[in-house]
This record gives structure tokens, sequence and C-alpha cells, in this order.
């Protein structure tokens, strides 16, 4: 077992990528409970769910941008990857910068159970970046093939199995 599988994953099973389903999600949620607010679906708990979605993705964001920043190292600089993989940061980061000034300028308003016109025009923001970072993030894996071993033949068990075997790690070039 590597030390670098800790923060890297294991070979055809990088730790990034779930990483991002939680503080996508999240994000996701805030919206849509921010949406069911403003519209009048709900009278207050729109609010507390969109204002807690967004401090759990910021909090899950450490972990998430973390690990994707310790792949992005370890790419070629200059090439087709690493142009992608940067603007994915670069988006992911923009989206990052609209949701927590959300959280600070939403405060007040979550506070009395509202949405703020302000803060929910940050929070759709912040989500129009998260859908571009989340599609070149998507380009990084099946386009440019990032972290993709492409073992076709191997046995489902094997496959998913949480070990290192020797055609992963070879696979992977480790």
């Amino acid at each position: 077992m590597k030390l670098e599988y800790l923060w890297k994953g294991l070979p055809g099973h990088p730790i990034h990528p779930p990483l991002t389903d939680v503080t996508i999600g999240a994000y996701t949620f805030a919206l849509i409970a921010a949406f069911i607010q403003v519209v009048g679906i709900t009278t207050h708990a729109g609010a507390y769910g969109w204002w807690i979605a967004l401090v759990v993705a910021a909090i899950s964001s450490g972990a998430t941008v973390t690990t994707g920043f310790l792949d992005w190292l370890t790419i070629e600089w200059g090439t087709p990857l690493w142009r992608t993989a940067t603007w994915h940061a670069v988006s992911m980061a923009t989206a990052t910068v609209f949701f927590v000034i959300a959280i600070f300028v939403g405060h007040k308003h979550y506070s009395h159970g509202l949405v703020g016109t302000g803060p929910f025009i940050l929070t759709a923001i912040g989500w129009g970046f998260l859908t571009i970072g989340g599609w070149l993030g998507g380009t990084v894996t099946f386009v440019h093939g990032m972290r993709v071993l492409s073992l076709v033949q191997e046995p489902a068990a094997r496959a998913a199995a949480p070990v290192a075997y020797p055609e992963k790690e070879e696979a992977e070039g480790a």
C-alpha cells in the first residue's frame, strides 16, 4: 500500500470524484431550496435548507478542493489535459466564491426565514459556474481519460474491489 493512496485513491478509484458528489449535491440542493422559497412554495423551510446546504457544501469543498489540487499537480503542465483541468479548477473556484458570498450576504435573510434576491442571484450564478466546472471535470475524465484504467475485461468483483491489484497499478502507470 502506497502512502499517496490516502489522498490520491487507489488505481482506478480516485478520491476526488466521489467527494465532488457531496459538494455538488449540496450546492444543487441549496439552489432548489432557495428557488422553492423564492417562488413561495415554502414559507421558511426553503430558506433554512438553502443556507444550511450552502454551509455544508462549503465545508465539504475543503476535502474536494484538496484532492483535486493534488491530482492537478500530477498533470504535465501545458498539455491539453492540464488546460482543461485548470479551467475546471478556475470555474469551480469562481463558483465557490459566489456561494461563499451568498452565505455571508444571505445570513441575515436566513435568520429571518427568507432568501433575499441578491443571495438567490449569487447562488444561481454560483450554480452556473458549478455546472460549467462539472462539465469540464467530466471532460478531464471521460475525454482525456485521467485516472481511467480501461481494464474492460477485468472481472467485476476484482474491478470493484478496493485493492491495488498489480494489473490496476500497471494500467495506471503507478
